[in-house]
């Protein structure tokens, strides 16, 4: 394996320490609380170097997926011998994990004398002197102008077409009526019925006797009717054709009766008297001697260099509910965390954390919490 496959692989084996023990640890773009007086514009300037590191570390890890398929398989004591220390926590201890951020560079503010105008000569101007007089003066030549006769109009009336004659089809509906109608109701049938045909009407059919002696008869009964209405149909729909007459409106229109011409019409010339100044004295000029200004003036030092550094911080490995109960319970009691203990991690705890640790001048990061913040806490993981 030669020198840039085993240079990429530490790089890639420095960015797995740094985030592969907990998603908290990621944040490479994290400032020393150290910092809290920088500006704006060197908080920006220090995001976008994070921003660098991270895009060079992106392309180093394409680097090595590409190299990998070039090379061999090597041991992995053989890649870590010759891997660049840098890359690596100073010292790791095992269950702990460490956050690779971003220190920015600090600056003095220092105070000083400078130039701010050199000595030089003010040239005073006299102004010239004038005297008032009155003129008589030319304001506007005499001209002509050609001016508009306007129009003559007037109004006519006109029967004009507003809509013109057509035929409408219209439908005609059909007619119906009601009408009564005799209708068999029960046809006629025969029925037995008990009794001598003496008792009986004078529809008896026949006679038998059972075999208790009752004397049955077969009467004849009669047919029925009953009335009901029908609605039948008197005239069929159809249609019809009906002329619509043309429609006409008189209208009120307005015609030329002269049209407009134009005529030239002479302007005479125009004068004025006016008042004019008059030069008595011409300007001049006076030089008079100004001494240099001088201007205190505060400008800003860079006293360190910006650095990367390793930081420990809380991972899965310490992370477990009852280490976050009792982080959130201490921050609860300093006042910092006002929610409710339920022991996970979220954006509540890390902007407690973040605010205790920025009043003690320790450590901060955005999404992750320095161990410097758990031992200020006192508490042990």
């Amino acid at each position: 394996m030669n020198k840039a496959t085993m240079k990429t692989l530490a790089v890639l084996a420095g960015a797995a320490i740094a985030s592969g023990c907990s998603s908290m640890a990621a944040d490479t773009a994290s400032v020393d609380s150290g910092s809290s007086a920088i500006t704006a514009a060197e908080l920006a300037a220090s995001q976008r170097r994070v921003n660098e590191l991270e895009s060079a570390l992106a392309a180093k890890e394409r680097d090595l997926t590409s190299a990998q398929a070039r090379t061999s398989q090597n041991s992995s004591s053989t890649a870590a011998a010759s891997t660049d220390a840098s890359l690596f926590p100073p010292n790791p201890k095992a269950g702990q994990c460490y956050a690779r951020v971003l220190i920015p560079a600090k600056y003095q503010t220092v105070s000083e004398q400078v130039l701010k105008s050199d000595a030089a000569d003010r040239i005073e101007i006299i102004p010239a002197r004038y005297k008032s007089a009155t003129e008589t003066v030319l304001v506007k030549e005499a001209s002509t102008k050609l001016e508009v006769v306007p129009a003559v109009y007037g109004t006519v009336k006109e029967r004009v077409l507003v809509k013109p004659a057509s035929t409408k089809i219209v439908e005609v509906p059909a007619v119906y009526e009601t009408v009564n109608e005799r209708v068999l109701d029960k046809p006629a049938h025969t029925a037995w019925k008990k009794g001598p045909a003496t008792l009986q009407s004078a529809n008896v059919l026949s006679e038998s006797t059972t075999d208790t002696g009752e004397i049955m008869c077969l009467i004849e009964v009669p047919a029925s009717y009953k009335n009901v209405q029908k609605r039948v149909l008197v005239t069929p729909a159809r249609t019809s054709t009906i002329e619509i007459p043309a429609e006409y409106k008189t209208v009120t229109k307005t015609v030329v009766k002269q049209p407009a011409t134009t005529r030239e019409v002479i302007i005479p010339a125009k004068y004025d008297t006016v008042a004019v100044t008059k030069l008595v004295a011409p300007a001049s000029e006076k030089r008079i001697s100004i001494p240099a200004e001088y201007q205190t003036v505060t400008r800003t030092n860079k006293t360190t260099e910006e650095k990367m550094e390793w930081r420990q911080v809380m991972c899965e490995v310490n992370m477990t509910r009852d280490n976050v109960l009792a982080l959130q319970k201490a921050l609860s009691d300093k006042g910092y965390y006002k929610a409710g203990l339920d022991g996970i991690i979220g954006g509540q705890t890390l902007s407690a954390a973040r605010a205790y640790a920025v009043s003690k001048n320790l450590p901060v990061g955005s999404n992750y919490i320095p161990m410097e913040v758990v031992k200020s806490l006192d508490l042990t993981l």
